[in-house]
């Protein structure tokens, strides 16, 4: 598809993220994310309905963006290509427990950790979820961009994806 095409072409840089609710921690790779606003500042994260990450989030109120460098290469793996359905992906990083008890990965110095101000589903397969930032950290490094993961395979196929409650 031509769409599919032209967006590929682009070196967007890949994030993780993260939340936590009702004891539960969650966390994939991100491919669609952008600033959506400037004054107040908000972010929108995109989260596919087929993630373990999605059913977390739909209730979760803090949520943690992860901008990976270019050596985090192994955390897009574990994060993008494993489902927390069958591997809890936290046993097998370094990460500690941020506002709201969402976790945030210990080495991924660009970050930052928002709080839910909107969960948007227009009936495609992700949801948007709308971030005030309240806790920021810049590392300034060189970011993990799209091409650097367009190899891998996600956890979960996008015809697995699940209606908000």
């Amino acid at each position: 598809m031509a769409f599919d095409e032209l967006m590929g072409r682009g070196d967007h840089p890949m994030v993780v993220v993260t939340t936590a609710a009702g004891g539960v921690r969650a966390g994939c790779l991100v491919g669609f994310h952008a600033q959506c606003g400037i004054d107040p500042p908000a972010y929108a994260v995109w989260l596919s309905k087929a993630n373990h990450t999605f059913r977390v989030g739909v209730l979760a109120d803090t949520f943690a963006v992860h901008f990976l460098a270019a050596t985090d290469r192994d955390l897009a793996v574990l994060f993008g290509t494993t489902s927390g359905d069958d591997l809890d992906a936290f046993e097998h990083c370094d990460w500690e427990e941020g506002p709201d008890g969402v976790p945030v990965l210990a080495r991924v110095a660009d970050r930052f950790v928002g709080h839910r101000t909107a969960l948007v589903d227009v009936g495609v397969d992700h949801v948007a979820v709308v971030l005030d930032p309240v806790e920021v950290h810049v590392g300034g490094g060189a970011l993990l961009g799209f091409h650097d993961v367009s190899d891998l395979h996600a956890g979960h196929d996008t015809t697995e994806r699940q209606r908000p409650q």
